[in-house]
Parts: C-alpha cells; structure tokens; sequence
C-alpha cells in the first residue's frame, strides 16, 4: 500500500482525554477515531489489525470444532425476559425506543433460542457454535479507548452438552483455545479465578494482562502462581482473637464521629478493635454486615452467599431500620438478619455504633450479645497479605481483562426450556457454557505492552503492514525506480508492504511516521547507499540495522520477518 494513497492521518499532538498509552497511540497513529464518549471508528490501519486477530480466533475456534454464527444484534426483548435478565443488567442495556427490543450486549439468549428449537436429541450434541460480532453496553463511564466502550467487537462462542462431564471437556477445549490464540497474539497473560456475575453458572476463569489501565483487581502470588480477580480472591490472615475477659456493654457518646479512623482517634484505639456495619437490602429483607476495622466488603462475595437482588439500604432507610444515620450503626438492637466476616468470628470487646447518632457502644461480645449471628468470607483481600496456598505474599494490581470463560450449566436452558432426550428418553435442560474474548482489547493490550517512547512495535503476527518502505527522496528517479522493484518483489512473496512514497515528506518526518506506526521492519532507500547497490534496514524492536545488497533483500527481510 502506498502511503501517498492511504488514510492514515497521523497526529503529533495528544487528545486531552487520552491517558491510557494504547489509546494515545492508537489516535496519534490514525487507527481509530472517536465519534461518541466509548463509541470508535477503526480506520484502514486500525481495521487490518482487527482482521489479523479475528483470522487467529477463527483458526483455533474452528481447529476445535466450533461452527461460526452471524447473529443479530437487534433482539426481541421478550426473549430476554424469559432469562430475567432485562433486569439483571439494568441500566446498561441498550433499549430501542418505542419499540420491544434491545441492543444486544452478549448473544446467550440468542443461542439457546435456536438450541430448544433444533437440539432434541442427545445424538445432536455435542456442539460449539460461535460469532465474532459488535455488541452493545450502556457503559456509565465509558474510558481508555477501546478497552471500556459502548460499542465493542467479541468473540463469543457456546457450547451444548448432554452431561457435565462433556461441558468440563468443552471448557477445557476453549483454555487450551485461548492460550494458544493470546500466544499466537504475542502477549504475556495470566488466568483467574473469577466470578460468573450476570452470567451466572458453576464456575469461571478470567485471561488477564496485568496494566495500569485496567479496571479489575487481581491477587496474585508470583511464588506458586495462584491468582484470583478480588471478587472471589482469598488469602490466609489471622482474626481478631478473643480476649480472655469479656468487658460489659456501655454506651459512649462520640459526637460527630463517622468513620473508623475518626472513632479510632476519639477514642484512641486500634482498628481492629472495631466492627464496621453496612446495611444491605436483600430480596427486601434488611441485612447487616459487620467487618473488621477499615476491611471492606466484597460485594461479589456477598452476592454469592446470599444469592437473590442484594443492593446498599439508602440513607432512609437506614434511618427508618436503625434509628440512625451510617456511622452510627451496629449490630445491637439490630432487628433483622447479622452475617460477620470470618475474620471478626467469636470476638469479643469490640466497639460498634449504637444505631443512634453521635453514640457507639463498647464491650460487644459477638457470642453473648448478638444471638444467631452468621460468619462469612467477606473481605477483599489487600497486597502483602499471605498466599492461601503458600503463604507466600500476595500483590494486588490492577489489569485488563482480555477473555471470559464460564460453565454456564442450565441457566439459560431451564429458563427458556431448552431441552433434549436422553439415551433413556429421558427430557433433561441442554448443559451449556459460554466463552468470551475482548476483540479490541487484544489489539489495545497488545500495545500496552509493546511500545517505546516513539510509537508502537508490532510483531509479524499482528502487524498492519511487515515492512515499512521508505524513499528518502521522491524526486530522484533512481529512488523511485529501486522503491518500485522492492514494492513489488516483496509483494510478489506475500509480504505486506506499506511504501512512504510522499514526495515532499522530510526525512526526518517520515522516519518518525515509521517508528510511530511501528512496523516490524523498515527499509531505508537513499542515494548514497543505493550508489553502493544496498539499502538500510533497521528492525524496529531492536533498532538494529543492516547494509543489505538489492539482490539479497527479499531473502534478508523473510530471514528477518521468521
């Protein structure tokens, strides 16, 4: 391709709202263009890098038997209501005005829909079906570019199965799948354990890359390998122990005291001699959760225990359950169900709030005073703590989510009667699973970790173009003549070239396009070395460079490219 012809429209100035590296460096080297807040254009450069990744998805989808779908991505809203899950995903649904659809944000319903109406029989299974298609989410804070838009592109695949141990098979397919896929994509990934959340089902894992742009929390012990987003993570910490004497219970005024630091002060104390309370509404019912000190609750590991619609009671409702206002509450007197995180189990002379304003009350003894009281694995666990499983110390940083792989089991199929019949004419719901990967993220992650000061480093895997061909000098017809035969020539032998044939380009601008654009290899066409019959080439990564005779270049640059 040459670049007199092409839409690249390179920037050397920086868009205020891009922080995030791939983001800068997709908009300064005319990838993509934003259009609306999380809502991207790709442009020719951009959109090669898209297919390149989409080309590996589809390789290793279909390697393991998957059948690729194209799905709509209008979708009868009655169709997810049979899942609930209009509601489940709340506000970030897209919904078309006037109108009983939705803009679909993943395609489970979809799937099934044509499931129930074709796999009857356990001889129609098992089956992997898949698309590669634009989804839709209302995203509140849409942001970093294209890892967190409102439009976005995914591969999603499903599978169907007549027993679990089939489903545990399909879901090990598609670990080996992705692995070799974000190998392939040249990137340095990590799995999780992690929460199904709206998705629902028996388990889940997580492909991360590790980045400061990320939105998820990862524990991580790099001692034995364990790793966990936060919403499931744990980590092996001591409780509070119990003290040998129980004190009585008395009230203390504490004006104006609110938090846990404030009520440490006052009354100058340690945090872990205080239980925080929050006060959820679950399914309708109050429910209070009492922590440690400043632990917060991990509000994933509290939807997994209570299950059901769990939100945090509003400032009146608090008033109106407790008598008073957040800060002041605590578990005494509390009318309704008490569940402490494991670390505050059996403690005793603790402080709390009294459920009236400006008091706390101190002494509590959770086996005396708070009868029925419930323990639970609560916390979101903190860097430095120890490894559950080698007790090694864990670090939790933040990164990017690239792929999601759930076991879905009969979610979906018992809620749409999705069924089939046994080898004993037995009707059972289709067990499935679903599999997730980030499209756009790929290609943003891929940035994220392979850049320099001057502009992005693409492998041959992933790369726009393989060569970057640069003619020094667009007026000098011997240029002209050698740039055309190496254009060609390369061509010829399926390399993919991008030629800087500008005429009025300086060199030094088109040098900084190159390094910019950062294809794998650059060619380097002037007079003086083309007096001696050689051109330069520098590999961009390594910034290496090579006198190379005209005649050995094709076989120089495919030794290079492998």
């Amino acid at each position: 391709m040459r670049l007199s012809k092409s839409f690249i429209p390179t920037l050397k100035e920086v868009p205020n709202d891009a922080v995030v590296k791939s983001h800068i460096l997709m908009l300064r080297a005319g990838m993509i263009r934003m259009v609306s807040a999380g809502i991207y254009s790709f442009l020719p450069l951009g959109y090669r890098v898209i297919r390149k990744i989409t080309d590996i998805i589809r390789e290793e989808m279909n390697a393991i038997g998957g059948q690729e779908f194209h799905l709509p991505a209008l979708n009868p809203r009655e169709i997810w209501e049979e899942t609930n899950r209009v509601e489940s995903f709340g506000d970030i649904l897209f919904h078309v005005k006037n109108r009983d659809y939705v803009l679909a944000p993943t395609h489970e319903e979809i799937m099934t829909y044509h499931a129930r109406n074709v796999l009857k029989s356990y001889k129609d299974l098992p089956q992997i079906w898949y698309q590669i298609q634009t989804k839709f989410r209302n995203e509140a804070r849409p942001r970093s570019g294209v890892i967190r838009g409102r439009q976005f592109l995914m591969k999603d695949s499903y599978t169907f199965d007549a027993t679990w141990e089939q489903l545990d098979y399909a879901y090990g397919l598609h670990d080996k799948a992705y692995r070799k896929i974000f190998n392939k994509c040249d990137l340095k990934y990590f799995v999780v354990g992690a929460s199904s959340g709206a998705m629902g089902g028996t388990g889940s894992e997580e492909f991360m890359v590790k980045s400061d742009a990320g939105e998820d929390t990862v524990a991580y012990c790099e001692h034995c390998g364990y790793a966990a987003n936060v919403e499931v993570a744990v980590s092996k910490i001591e409780g509070k122990k119990r003290e040998s004497k129980s004190e009585e219970l008395k009230e203390i005024s504490t004006p104006s005291v609110k938090s846990i630091d404030e009520l440490c002060t006052f009354l100058k104390i340690g945090e872990t001699q205080c239980a925080k309370s929050r006060v959820y509404i679950h399914d309708g019912k109050a429910v209070l959760i009492l922590m440690l000190g400043n632990d917060e609750v991990n509000e994933m590991k509290l939807q997994k225990v209570l299950g059901g619609t769990i939100r945090p009671a509003h400032p009146d409702e608090l008033k109106e359950m407790t008598g008073a206002d957040a800060g002041s509450i605590g578990p005494i007197g509390f009318k309704g169900r008490i569940i402490a995180d494991l670390k505050l189990k059996d403690s005793n002379n603790l402080f709390s709030g009294a459920n009236k304003n400006d008091f706390h009350i101190g002494g509590i003894d959770l086996q005396r005073d708070v009868k029925n009281i419930e323990y639970e694995d609560f916390r979101i666990v903190k860097s430095g703590e120890l490894c559950a499983k080698c007790e090694k110390p864990l670090e939790v940083f933040t990164a990017i989510e690239l792929g999601h792989i759930f076991k879905l089991g009969t979610k979906y199929s018992e809620s749409m009667k999705a069924m089939f019949l046994d080898e004993n004419g037995k009707e059972n719901p289709l067990i499935m699973g679903s599999y997730g990967i980030g499209v756009e993220r790929v290609m943003a992650c891929y940035i994220e970790q392979h850049h320099d000061e001057k502009g992005m480093i693409w492998d041959k895997t992933l790369a726009p173009f393989h060569v970057h061909l640069i003619a020094l000098n667009m007026r000098k017809q011997d240029i002209v003549d050698a740039c055309g035969k190496i254009y060609d020539e390369l061509s010829q032998v399926g390399i993919e070239v991008l030629y800087d044939d500008r005429l009025d380009a300086q060199a030094g601008f088109k040098f900084n396009d190159a390094d910019l654009l950062g294809m794998p290899l650059q060619i380097i066409v002037g007079e003086k070395k083309l007096r001696e019959n050689k051109v330069e080439v520098k590999v961009r990564k390594s910034g290496e460079r090579f006198d190379i005779i005209l005649d050995d270049l094709t076989i120089k640059v495919k030794e290079l490219l492998a």
